[in-house]
């Protein structure tokens, strides 16, 4: 598996709760996985099959989480591990919105719910410093990507529609608010942030 290999919505198999149980179950079965303490390839693999399913239905999502902002893109979370071994976020984008070039550090899976987003790759130079290489790619409702230190770390993300919002639900191998991490800033130079949460359930 690549990073870049999606998963359609198509392949999740298995019947489908209903829409209140949606979000739970994903959970219970996500927990399930962690609680195993399965490798890396195995946790990508299978939470990728997860979170296919989980994007697959429109209709579990909470408004309060669908939230944009004007300035930028919003994050909501979902649910954050008692233990802090998972996360589970939802990303909003109005047009124009994107990220700064960053990494992740942890393990993450991103399914998009609504929309399309784009994501730009990049290669580290000589020096270890993150260069967009002109390589993107489009992701749409039902398609799942993966990104981590092993399978590729460092990207670009925008919105990929020119009206409306776009959605994407995403997990990471850690409480990701709180995490150290970082971003190429407007002078070419990489600097560290906590990117923390527009919203936390109540």
């Amino acid at each position: 598996m690549t990073r870049h290999d999606t998963t359609s919505a198509a392949t999740a198999a298995g019947p489908a709760p209903s829409a209140a149980e949606r979000f739970p179950a994903f959970v219970a079965a996500l927990t399930v996985l962690v609680d195993r303490g399965a490798d890396e390839p195995t946790l990508l693999r299978e939470g990728r099959r997860l979170l296919a399913g989980l994007v697959a239905h429109d209709d579990w999502l909470p408004a309060a989480a669908a939230r944009a902002r004007d300035d930028r893109y919003a994050q909501h979370l979902l649910h954050r591990d008692p233990q802090g071994r998972f996360s589970v976020v939802s990303f909003v984008w109005g047009p124009g919105q994107r990220t700064p070039v960053h990494d992740h550090t942890v393990w993450g899976l991103v399914g998009v719910l609504r929309g399309a987003e784009r994501c730009e790759e990049c290669t580290l130079d000589a020096h270890g410093r993150p260069q967009l290489n002109g390589h993107a790619h489009v992701m749409r409702p039902g398609d799942v990507d993966a990104v981590s230190p092993t399978v590729g770390d460092w990207h670009r993300v925008s919105s990929a529609r020119e009206d409306g919002l776009s959605i994407s639900i995403h997990v990471y191998g850690a409480d990701i608010g709180a995490v150290q991490r970082h971003r190429l800033a407007d002078d070419g130079t990489v600097v560290g942030f906590v990117s923390g949460y527009d919203s936390v359930p109540a």
